[in-house]
């Protein structure tokens, strides 16, 4: 959600403050600011909207002069989008940005308000602020301890004390945040790849951590004063990765890099044609024997889950139960001792998913965690880690992420099959090797772009439409409805193809577009009546179908065709033409593709 960042070192820091928040602009974001030690005062430039807007506003009043400053993208939680809800806040003495929730905030501001305090803004991060200058006494740290000791939620702060030019603090509960190391100069940053630019090794900040940055270097410190050594990571991305590299948007670039990408996470976890983890650090042995499996996540990576859930229950013949991460936690789960939990989060920070984990270890269940974020929350509290290796994903709308989890989930399907003795090492193989095939077969599949772009012809006029499958096929409509509405916001649901007549085809209306998967051959026939269905009731039915499958045209209007490959695989490729066609309805709308509104690439906070 909202990005922080900070800087601290000989150069001027209001454009590096800048171009570092650029980098924040995936996560989402409806205003922007910097504050910026300017000689004895803090100068603060702050503006609602994109970063256009801030850098307009910075060439009429005035490039803060300094070294030394923070900066800020917001998501609207407490108070709306407006220039005065817009970060850095001050109270008095100090000046802070913050990403994250105080759910306190309420008891809090009355407290303050109490002490004869005013408030200019409706948000939590003014509290924050104030409550900072209320402890404070001359002592930062001292401050900064007392505030963490009085405030509830998941947060990440950074500060700036008057006293203390050229000094940034920060701090953090729950909320990423890294410190970043460079010669002669430091940075804070909620993700790695707002400074690969300026360097790639940082300190990741556990929580209740603090940290100093000031022209004389970089300490780190915990609640109790103690100064922390901590070990120094350093980031292996290529920071083209960050880059859209001539592609018009992020999204169609990271669709482009999805075969290399599962290349890449599955070649290392496979040995004399095996699916091999230990790498990991989960053996066969570790995997055998679970008497129900539970697959936790939000969005994008549910819809993964959802996908793994079909195969591991086909081929290792377990019980898997998929849960939204926000539902998980606060149904009681039946999650027991003997059972697995699966954790996928692309940014391992979700706040549900972590909080899902938390609950699981607590109920004394094993946990794995599929993340693709080194070093991230859940990637650290689980039992079992895999990590995928997708690199940086920019665009909101998840597609190469999405791919490369469902890669593993293969790789974990097979492994907890063979474990379990529910196939054989020959058919494992055999799965394995038509796994390792898929890259080339997804380069295909994005080859469809002029295909996939005459269907967002036909929809970018709709004000709503359905997507049906079965099986698999199913899940994957799932994540197909998901795609188009998160950026070409026109309204999509997604049906199981044989409920249609329990209900759902009351929606159809004349010329209303239904998008039907059908990649699963032994349920083509049913699905194809369904599809009759809608088109007898005037839909306009576009098929997604496996090369192969014969579909007449009393049951499509247009058909977009994928390579041949086994049923059980067709998820990898059908996927993409879904993931092609939401990207042109969102270009044909004009829409910005990369940051749709409303919406963050981390979810951080309930």
């Amino acid at each position: 959600m909202c990005g922080i960042v900070g800087y601290v070192g000989k150069h001027s820091c209001a454009e590096i403050l800048l171009g570092t928040l650029e980098k924040l602009e995936y996560r989402g974001y409806d205003s922007a600011g910097i504050a910026v030690f300017d000689h004895d005062n803090i100068e603060v430039r702050k503006a609602q909207g994109r970063l256009k807007n801030l850098r307009e506003r910075m060439e009429k009043d005035g490039v803060p002069s300094g070294v030394a400053g923070i900066g800020h993208t917001r998501w609207a939680t407490h108070g709306e989008p407006s220039d005065i809800n817009s970060h850095p806040h001050n109270g008095g003495n100090v000046t802070i940005v913050h990403n994250g929730i105080i759910e306190n905030y309420k008891e809090i501001k009355n407290f303050l308000i109490g002490k004869g305090r005013h408030f200019v803004s409706q948000t939590d991060t003014e509290v924050a602020a104030q409550l900072l200058d209320y402890y404070y006494n001359g002592d930062p740290i001292e401050a900064i301890v007392e505030t963490m000791h009085n405030v509830r939620g998941s947060f990440a702060l950074g500060i700036m004390f008057k006293d203390f030019p050229g000094t940034v603090f920060a701090v953090r509960k729950e909320s990423p945040l890294i410190v970043g190391i460079g010669a002669e100069e430091s940075f804070i940053a909620s993700d790695v790849t707002a400074i690969l630019n300026y360097t790639r090794d940082y300190y990741l900040l556990e929580p209740n951590e603090i940290a100093v940055l000031s022209p004389y270097g970089t300490n780190i410190y915990d609640l109790h004063y103690n100064k922390l050594s901590k070990p120094l990571m350093h980031a292996d991305w290529d920071e083209n990765a960050a880059e859209k590299q001539g592609y018009a948007h992020f999204m169609l670039k990271e669709i482009h890099e999805q075969p290399e990408a599962v290349k890449t996470t599955i070649r290392s976890r496979i040995t004399d044609g095996l699916p091999d983890l230990e790498e990991c650090g989960i053996t066969l042995e570790m995997l055998r024997g679970f008497r129900n499996i539970h697959v936790v996540a939000c969005g994008t990576a549910m819809h993964a889950g959802l996908v793994g859930k079909y195969i591991i229950e086909e081929l290792a013949r377990v019980p898997v139960n998929v849960d939204i991460a926000s539902e998980f936690r606060y149904r009681d789960p039946l999650v027991t001792k003997d059972d697995l939990v699966i954790i996928i989060s692309q940014s391992g920070e979700t706040a549900d998913s972590l909080a899902a984990l938390r609950l699981s270890k607590e109920l004394g269940a094993k946990t794995l965690a599929i993340v693709n974020a080194k070093g991230s929350s859940i990637a650290r509290e689980a039992d079992m880690l895999i990590y995928t290796l997708a690199g940086p994903e920019i665009a909101v709308a998840s597609t190469k992420a999405y791919m490369v989890q469902i890669s593993v989930m293969y790789l974990l399907a097979f492994s907890i099959a063979l474990a379990n003795g529910a196939i054989n090492e020959d058919k494992c193989r055999e799965l394995t090797a038509e796994l390792v095939k898929m890259p080339e077969r997804i380069e295909k599949a994005v080859q469809l772009e002029e295909n996939s772009q005459y269907a967002a012809s036909t929809l970018v006029n709709a004000e709503s439409l359905l997507y049906i499958g079965r099986g698999l096929d199913y899940a994957l409509s799932m994540e197909g409805s998901l795609k188009l509405k998160e950026i070409s916001y026109i309204h999509s649901e997604s049906y199981a193809a044989g409920e249609l007549k329990h209900g759902t085809i009351s929606l159809i209306t004349e010329g209303m577009p239904a998008i039907a998967v059908v990649t699963q051959k032994r349920l083509v026939e049913k699905t194809v009546s369904n599809m009759k269905e809608m088109k007898a009731r005037g839909a306009y039915v576009i098929a997604v179908c496996a090369e192969g499958i014969s579909i007449e045209s009393d049951a499509a209007d247009y058909i977009i065709s994928l390579d041949e490959c086994p049923d059980i695989l067709a998820p990898m490729t059908a996927v993409v033409p879904l993931q092609l066609i939401a990207y042109y309805t969102s270009v044909l709308k004009g829409n910005d593709v990369d940051k749709p509104r409303n919406l963050a690439k981390s979810v951080t906070v309930e």
